[in-house]
């Protein structure tokens, strides 16, 4: 006999399901046409600067338009691939305290995480259509057309990413995950709202409540990086000032705009290919045949593969993707333990922070104007300082390693490996020498070598996978949009702390310490250790940069 309570159980089970699968089909399906629509974006972005290069310094007629629609499409790049990683749930965040807590409250957190991002997405979503309307006032000096157009990528990239997140609050299984989060956050938020005479009088101790507290609670919580930013700087806005919420979307679209991080998204697609094409593994294995016979001697070739790998591709983790598959079956084969192994990577993939096209270099001249081939050039030698040491820690590590089942490559061997991986040992000190020399600006010449790679992949290395190209263009929209979303909300905080006065208080306070540059710059190192344990890197330099470098010249420091 059937019980009455089991039918409206068995209907409320079968909704659910119901629910799950039209949300997922529908998210699956608008998820398909942004990733398309981003990764047509990715190649227009290289034809567009190509373009632009190949016209200026071969046949000496500038396109007078091309630095115009490569800045227009960058907006839309950054923020598709933003929907896409937002959608694919790979927007950097901190995992190492939600880590450590029991599932179901990981799991609640990993909701919690949704509902935040949402909650700042609405917020932000009306100001942005606001400032996309204010923007079609203004024509574009080349093309002639409205900057509404390129305004307009920011709220059609927040409202796409609404849409996801209601999408995936539909698919999570238990509603009372759902409804628990969304309780807490509206709680959170209506909290805020009532103390907000309180706040007001509080001053510039709302930096330390919004910029210190809530982004420290929403990171923790495992919040995304970007969004975290976000709620904190629309909280300061809405809550302490009478300014219009409009200044944070506008603050976001000047903070991705810069046309020098285009460059984002071309060497993090150049890193692709070099792996891709097998130039990456031919360089590994010049190296390998050089020193493989060493005591540690595929750890060195592992620094120095990924010194040579950094010097073309602007992505540490493209960087470790072609070299780390090569070498490590080899080195596991050879007793090396796997925790020797990632630290090595790791150590290896911070050693190459400054090597040119760095991400980081890149993103220091965006925000504070020092010139990128001066970088460029200086970032070498710390790359060779750190990977000297590293040098020294694996001769200790391995002074005792048993290497007589390794067989020594002949010379013969050595000069056939280094034939075939010259095109490939070539590309950096090309890259790097069309910058110095003003061939190409930091943000063409990714085109260059991007162009560069096909080519070698097609005619010398005879390795290219036609069916990769898509996955890797969407995988280059979506980790550019990840770093991208970040500098933007980073640009909106970096806003707030200095119109608030905090850059003057903070400048006079690190001017007037005692032992002058020498202070100044232990401090900063300090510093910088502690925001890079919770932070990465490049938004604590967008947050950071454009206070502390006046500061240095003040006290003597060159840039």
């Amino acid at each position: 006999m059937t019980h009455p309570e089991s039918i409206p159980v068995a209907e409320s089970e079968t909704l659910v399901f119901e629910r799950r699968n039209w949300a997922a089909s529908v998210d699956a399906t608008l998820g398909r046409l942004v990733e398309i629509a981003a990764a047509l974006l990715v190649v227009v972005e290289v034809v567009v600067l190509l373009a632009g290069v190949t016209a200026r310094y071969a046949f000496r007629t500038p396109l007078v338009w091309s630095d115009e629609l490569a800045s227009l499409l960058f907006l839309w790049l950054a923020m598709l691939g933003a929907v896409v990683a937002f959608r694919r749930n790979e927007h950097m965040r901190m995992t190492a305290v939600i880590g450590m807590v029991s599932p179901p409250v990981r799991a609640f957190l990993d909701v919690v995480a949704i509902v935040a991002a949402l909650a700042f997405l609405l917020v932000v979503v009306e100001p942005a259509f606001e400032l996309a309307g204010e923007e079609t006032l203004i024509t574009t000096p080349a093309l002639g057309i409205t900057n509404a157009w390129r305004a307009a990528a920011l709220p059609v990239g927040m409202g796409l990413m609404i849409i996801f997140a209601v999408l995936r609050l539909m698919e999570v299984g238990s509603r009372r995950l759902v409804l628990g989060a969304l309780g807490l956050v509206a709680a959170l938020i209506a909290a805020m709202v009532l103390l907000q005479p309180a706040l007001r009088d509080l001053g510039n101790l709302n930096l330390l409540v919004f910029f210190v507290g809530v982004v420290a609670a929403a990171v923790f919580a495992g919040v995304p990086i970007a969004f975290s930013f976000g709620l904190a700087t629309a909280g300061y806005v809405a809550l302490t000032l009478d300014t219009p919420m409009m200044i944070v979307a506008g603050r976001m679209d000047e903070g991705m705009s810069h046309l020098i991080l285009l460059s984002v998204p071309l060497f993090v697609f150049l890193g692709q290919l070099i792996e891709m094409t097998g130039m990456a593994k031919a360089m590994v294995a010049f190296l390998a045949s050089l020193l493989g016979h060493v005591r540690g001697g595929l750890s060195y070739v592992l620094v120095g593969a990924m010194y040579l790998v950094s010097g073309i591709s602007g992505s540490k983790a493209a960087d470790m993707a072609a070299v780390a598959p090569v070498l490590f079956p080899e080195m596991k084969a050879r007793g090396a333990k796997p925790g020797d192994l990632v630290a090595l990577l790791s150590a290896t993939g911070a050693q190459t922070e400054t090597i040119p096209p760095s991400l980081v270099l890149i993103t220091i001249g965006a925000v504070t104007g020092v010139s990128i081939a001066a970088l460029f050039t200086g970032g070498m030698l710390p790359g060779v300082v750190l990977g000297a040491t590293l040098c020294a820690v694996v001769w200790y590590r391995y002074r005792g390693e048993d290497l007589s089942h390794v067989r020594r490559a002949t010379w013969g061997e050595v000069g056939r490996a280094f034939v075939v991986a010259v095109p490939a040992i070539a590309l950096p000190f090309l890259i790097r020498a069309a910058v110095i020399e003003g061939v190409a600006t930091a943000t063409e010449v990714s085109t260059l070598g991007i162009v560069y790679a096909v080519l070698a992949g097609l005619l010398i290395y005879r390795q290219f996978d036609w069916r990769r190209l898509g996955p890797m263009l969407i995988e280059t929209a979506a980790l550019s949009g990840a770093i991208l979303l970040i500098i933007g909300a980073a640009t909106g905080m970096a806003w707030g702390l200095t119109q608030s006065g905090f850059s003057a208080d903070l400048a006079a306070a690190m001017a007037s310490l005692p032992g002058g540059a020498p202070a100044f710059l232990a401090i900063s190192c300090l510093a910088f250790i502690i925001l890079g344990s919770v932070l990465e890197g490049i938004p604590a330099i967008v947050l950071f940069g454009p206070l502390l470098f006046p500061i240095a010249k003040q006290v003597g420091i060159h840039e």
